[in-house]
């Protein structure tokens, strides 16, 4: 009998439950992954935290994870190619993550770089495929100065990480606390608050000619609308309603378009982190049985860092 995470009704973290589940054997096109870590996201208590179809529910909790082979589906080959039990993988836009074990379609597993541990594997594709998708859209382009909101955040961070890979300066608003943190992926920290355009024009004189937003406030929408000419330059991953009243793009893993893209860029940023141009810090990991304890922390404030479970 194995362990899994799921959300018994929508709402908050109350509605969250360990259970025991049999986990279905392989068919054609699938593997079963013995889960070593399961990556966090805000997403994992966001998507349940409105109400939805109740005929879904329960609902399993967890879009990626790493871990080893346990058994693979008759004539079927890993993302990556080939696959053999025992082998390190990771997995991303699966379903039920926060599990012991978990059965996936083979399409979305890859094999794990072997410079990284499991935790950083298992929270590598949802924060890298989504700043990978934001520099897409807002164009990016060597020489040129862009604002990222929330640099300091698993979003922020590893587009910081991507956009130096491309050429690209970054000033990225931060809380003074995690300035240390902007600087050594190559950003130039500016503090969020009143005084927020002037202190990046001041960083900036040659002009920010595109801006990404990570945090979805009233602040990141009004000084990306006066700092950046075209609000095609503008993205937003956390949208409020003033930032889709003023015309901002908006990107979500939910959205036809953002899924086509995040699948077919997963090779790339797993291939970035191999070559170690891709670092994923990890502030915390917990064990499966303390999700709870590590969603209130992942939810309630800025943990530093990617949080991990640990069957």
């Amino acid at each position: 009998m194995e362990r899994e995470w799921v959300a018994v009704d929508f709402g908050g973290l109350d509605v969250f439950r360990e259970i025991d589940t049999e986990v279905p054997s392989p068919g054609p096109g699938e593997v079963t992954i013995e889960v070593r870590a399961a990556g966090m996201n805000p997403a994992d208590y966001k998507h349940v935290s409105r109400p939805g179809d109740r005929s879904t529910l329960p609902i399993p909790i967890g879009y990626e994870v790493a871990g080893v082979l346990r058994a693979i589906g008759p004539n079927t080959e890993i993302a990556s190619g080939g696959g053999a039990v025992g082998d390190k993988v990771l997995a991303f836009r699966i379903s039920g993550g926060y599990a012991t074990a978990v059965t996936v379609p083979a399409k979305d597993v890859f094999a794990k770089p072997a410079s990284i541990g499991f935790p950083e594997a298992a929270n590598l594709l949802l924060a890298g495929t989504t700043a990978a998708e934001s520099l897409s859209v807002i164009g990016a382009a060597a020489g040129e100065t862009i604002v990222v909101h929330g640099a300091s955040g698993a979003v922020g961070v590893s587009v910081l990480q991507q956009a130096r890979e491309l050429g690209v300066r970054v000033i990225g608003t931060a809380s003074e606390v995690h300035f240390d943190l902007v600087r050594s992926f190559g950003g130039i920290p500016v503090v969020y608050g009143a005084g927020l355009e002037q202190r990046v024009r001041d960083a900036a004189p040659e002009g920010i000619v595109a801006a990404i937003d990570t945090v979805g406030t009233a602040e990141a929408v009004e000084v990306s609308l006066a700092l950046v000419e075209d609000r095609q330059r503008i993205v937003t991953i956390a949208a409020g309603p003033q930032a889709e009243q003023a015309g901002i793009r908006r990107i979500a893993g939910v959205m036809p378009a953002s899924a086509v893209f995040r699948d077919n860029v997963r090779a790339s940023v797993i291939a970035q982190a191999a070559a170690g141009k891709l670092v994923v810090p990890i502030a915390k990991t917990f064990p499966l049985d303390d999700a709870l304890d590590a969603l209130k922390l992942l939810s309630g404030q800025h943990p530093g860092g990617k949080l991990g479970l640990l069957p």
